[in-house]
């Protein structure tokens, strides 16, 4: 079983034994056979082609591991960059594991490695999401899951939503540095370097078209959040709404300081600020 990474745009972003291993396999699996068949006719490779996607995933395979185990090698193709990441395949993967069937993986082209190596962000450590749920409240779960990370974020995301994910994260996770790629290694690929809010606004008036990287760096300090009065009020706030979904004062209050991407401490501090001046209104 050879795990072979493609290229992301450029038909010539592959490797020379890519090339050979696909050449030479019983059979490539792929995605979408139309999207294979442009690589393999522009290198002039010749192989059998099964489509292998997330519809017929567990059933197919079955049939590529009884094929792998009578003899035959297959290679598992996506339709751009590594196979499993973000894509189907961990099914046959697993499967051939179980089965003591070598897995080989024969690296290459990915959309998210070569966004964060141009992108001017901290690429020592990072946290590679791929796609946010579709859902409004389910992605704004997940930046808030994400808040307290000070690793840089990778994220992939469909033109259509990027504008709405560009706005949830400003409003949860802050004003951050960000960086929008856009379709890697093709004529139009192109980089946009903003914070958050500049990101959410050019593109709330220009929907993007293409394959999209979202990367999102970490605050630059713990003042980076909103400014402190609007923080102090926006924390109380919303150390109240855990308090009203059952959170107890203190779960709260570190569940809201993760949100805001904050030490404790300093949520503290503000939560205590913030009653100390609702108090000196009242008298």
């Amino acid at each position: 079983m050879y795990l072979v990474a493609t290229p992301i745009g450029n038909l010539e972003d592959v490797t020379l034994r890519a090339l050979r291993v696909l050449s030479e396999v019983s059979a490539i699996a792929c995605e979408d056979t139309r999207q294979t068949r442009k690589l393999l006719d522009r290198h002039g490779i010749a192989r059998p082609l099964v489509s292998y996607h997330e519809h017929n995933e567990r059933e197919r395979s079955r049939e590529l591991v009884e094929r792998m185990e009578s003899g035959e090698s297959i290679a598992l193709v996506s339709d751009a960059g590594m196979p499993l990441v973000s894509d189907p395949g961990h099914t046959l993967v697993h499967s051939c594991i179980e089965r003591g069937i070598p897995v080989t993986p024969i690296p290459g082209p990915s959309a998210f490695v070569a966004a964060l190596a141009a992108s001017g962000l901290p690429a020592g450590e990072f946290l590679f999401v791929g796609f946010l749920p579709a859902r409004t409240g389910e992605r704004a779960r997940k930046l808030r899951e994400l808040a307290p990370e000070r690793r840089t974020l990778i994220f992939y995301e469909a033109p259509h939503r990027l504008a709405t994910t560009l706005r949830d994260a400003l409003a949860i996770l802050g004003d951050r540095r960000a960086v929008v790629a856009r379709e890697l290694t093709k004529i139009h690929e192109e980089f946009r370097r903003a914070k958050l809010s500049e990101l959410a606004e050019f593109y709330r008036r220009s929907e993007p078209r293409g394959e999209i990287t979202l990367l999102v760096g970490a605050p630059e300090t713990a003042a980076s959040a909103p400014e402190s009065g609007r923080q102090a009020g926006s924390l109380g706030e919303r150390v109240a709404e855990l308090e009203r979904q059952g959170y107890d004062r203190k779960s709260a209050l570190k569940q809201a300081a993760r949100e805001f991407g904050i030490p404790k401490r300093e949520a503290y501090r503000l939560l205590l600020a913030e009653q100390a001046r609702k108090r000196d209104s009242a008298v």
